[in-house]
């Protein structure tokens, strides 16, 4: 295993303190924690969003904490949820006597975690809401899931999220925008390469020298196919129409685009792979109105993609336009 680390069991509290040094006007890291804060909360009843998971998916989710996004990112260890104490530690911390949001992937520790860290808050007087991103379209249930994956079309959520409670929108307002994301955007990803947990020293899984997998989670789990490499055309193909085949796009529709770098791939790879995802939606009558390429949400150091598309409605698209100075997310 070659990595660039001290201690295997230290990588998440170093990572952090790094993250915080790079950008000190705009985030914190709360004392003996792993939650990772906007440097000016609590806002005064503004609502609190909060997110987070596993590490190894960097940027998300402390890279999304800033002022018009999220208001605090619960760390937990590489691939593994944050407990409910840290996650709790995170709503108290936002809490601006508006309520507290939170936006939940869905895999089963993450939702078990956060909705007891809910309780634990609604028990000390604060209200807490939820949505619960499930956008991957693969797999309808995996070993680390009940029900879909959720992957990159989370930050879409934080984006629009955090601009709508950025405006001074109730908790139930915010709780409708996030629900209206979800029940709209979709993903799906491939891998090349396997991946790497620090403290595991070996890859998570295998893959042929002529292999990728098509549908992998986030975390290295299984997705629909094992077979060998084709082109990026090929690739792009594949992903976008099982997405269109959920049956959320169609013709007419105006939507964002996501090609989402797994760690590993470089952005030629991903700007190839979205030409022919811009050509497939021309030919179908779906209009681009927003195209976003880069890593929004990795898995360490695997090599592949994901595409995320979100359709949109005119609040949609104004609050995804809107401001943003999460250091991961400038707008």
């Amino acid at each position: 295993m070659k990595k660039i680390i001290n201690d295997p069991n230290l990588v998440v509290q170093d990572m952090l303190k790094g993250m915080v040094s790079a950008n000190p006007s705009a985030i914190k890291q709360l004392p003996e924690t792993t939650v990772i804060v906007r440097s000016d909360v609590p806002t005064v009843n503004k609502v609190g969003l909060v997110s987070g998971g596993g590490s190894g998916h960097e940027p998300a989710h402390a890279g999304y904490v800033g002022k018009g996004m999220l208001d605090a990112a619960v760390a937990g260890e590489v691939f593994t949820s944050p407990t409910p104490d840290q996650v709790l530690e995170g709503i108290k911390a936002v809490n601006g006597n508006a309520g507290v949001f939170l936006i939940i992937k869905n895999y089963t520790g993450d939702v078990l975690n956060f909705e007891m860290a809910a309780e634990l808050a609604e028990a000390e007087g604060i209200k807490v809401e939820q949505v619960i991103v499930n956008d991957d379209v693969a797999v309808e249930d995996s070993s680390f899931t009940t029900g879909r994956r959720g992957i990159a079309g989370t930050i879409f959520v934080h984006k629009i999220a955090g601009a709508k409670a950025e405006q001074g929108a109730a908790l139930d307002e915010v709780k409708s925008v996030a629900e209206k994301v979800v029940a709209n955007v979709r993903s799906m990803g491939m891998a090349l390469t396997p991946c790497t947990v620090p403290a595991a020293g070996k890859p998570s899984f295998e893959l042929k020298e002529n292999e990728m997998e098509i549908g992998i989670g986030i975390h290295g789990e299984s997705g629909i196919e094992r077979k060998e490499i084709s082109t990026a055309d090929e690739i792009a193909s594949e992903l976008v129409h099982k997405i269109l085949d959920d049956g959320v796009h169609g013709p007419g529709d105006e939507v964002a685009v996501m090609i989402n770098g797994l760690g590993s791939t470089p952005e030629m790879e991903l700007y190839i792979i979205n030409s022919k995802v811009n050509e497939i939606l021309n030919e179908k009558g779906i209009h681009v109105y927003k195209t976003f390429v880069g890593e929004y949400m990795t898995a360490l150091e695997m090599a592949g993609c994901s595409v995320t598309l979100l359709k949109l409605d005119d609040e949609l698209k104004s609050l995804l336009d809107s401001r943003s100075e999460a250091p991961a997310f400038l707008v």
